[in-house]
């Protein structure tokens, strides 16, 4: 394990080398100019844009700026935002506690609806059951998420008036009635995520736990005298969540860069609207270090899934 390890991270080095030159090129010779504002007020001399650039070092070559940029970041510099004018880290460090709190209460109400659900479908396939859930699930899946977001607006906000449409970071409240309005404000966007998720992770968990269950161990099982339960926890369960876990593994990281089109519908201030605007802007080093990072966690979550797999199934080994 340790040699597997130590391998799989000196090849992660390369591997994330090559991504942020790859971003970062892409950025640099995108169009836009993040002081474009300046050049359109005819109160500003051109002679102050030309000495940001020159400050910024946004006319140097594109590889003295990637090393630059890449020096900085082994640093802990993440960059200055040129539209928020503050350090990157900070403004990321400013929405991330939303975006964690809305994008893992979703992930987390998904899975808690799916490994059931998927798990009843596969044990009675084509019962009364299974036909609702897969239905629900194909609609679900079906139906992209701004959708669902003006759907559940237009009946809990405007027709039943039960819900806020808009996040709010500003609650004049404490103790409990703030913890009640927080929840509130969430409910709709963690609704919406957490459901379009669910019908995806459904399907996927029956498909996965229906080529499993067929196999002989699992028939071997049964004529020991397991019991159905046992046999379907212990070892149908654990062998169809392999590669459950893989599409886990890859959705995880999105929790940091977060939901871009529910967080602009709900105006949730988390990642994903800070992406938006940085985009909109040009601001260029806050676009790089969200992409950047977002590049590092799917690389480590595929190392822990992979990790994973040795403990759901003994057959895999990594001598």
């Amino acid at each position: 394990m340790h040699k597997y390890l130590l391998r799989r991270f000196l090849i992660t080095i390369p591997t994330l080398i090559g991504i942020s030159l790859v971003l970062f090129t892409v950025l640099a010779m995108a169009p836009g100019d993040p002081f474009e504002e300046l050049a359109l007020n005819p109160n500003i001399p051109a002679e102050v844009r030309l000495n940001l650039r020159q400050q910024f070092g946004l006319d140097d070559p594109i590889p003295v700026r990637y090393v630059r940029w890449f020096t900085s970041m082994l640093r802990g510099d993440w960059g200055y935002s040129f539209a928020s004018r503050v350090d990157v880290d900070r403004l990321i460090l400013q929405r991330l506690p939303t975006t964690l709190f809305v994008l893992g209460t979703a992930y987390g109400l998904a899975l808690l609806i799916a490994l059931p659900v998927g798990v009843i479908s596969a044990v009675r396939p084509y019962s009364l059951f299974d036909q609702i859930a897969t239905t629900l699930a194909f609609v679900g899946h079906s139906l992209p998420t701004f959708f669902n977001g003006l759907l559940f607006i237009l009946l809990f906000s405007l027709y039943l008036d039960w819900l806020p449409f808009i996040y709010s970071t500003t609650i004049e409240a404490s103790g409990i009635r703030w913890v009640v309005e927080h929840l509130r404000q969430a409910a709709m966007p963690i609704a919406v995520l957490g459901l379009f998720e669910a019908a995806s992770l459904t399907r996927f968990i029956r498909a996965s736990i229906l080529d499993v269950i067929h196999q002989d161990f699992v028939t071997t099982a049964r004529a020991k005298g397991l019991t159905e339960r046992r046999t379907v926890l212990w070892h149908v369960l654990r062998n169809a969540l392999i590669p459950v876990i893989t599409i886990v593994a890859l959705q995880l990281p999105g929790i940091f860069t977060g939901a871009v089109i529910t967080e602009q519908i709900f105006r949730v201030p988390g990642i994903g609207s800070l992406l938006i605007t940085a985009i909109q802007s040009t601001d260029t080093p806050v676009v790089m270090a969200i992409t950047f990072v977002y590049a590092m966690l799917v690389v480590v979550f595929n190392l822990v899934a992979d990790i994973i797999y040795g403990f759901l199934d003994p057959r895999i080994t990594y001598s």
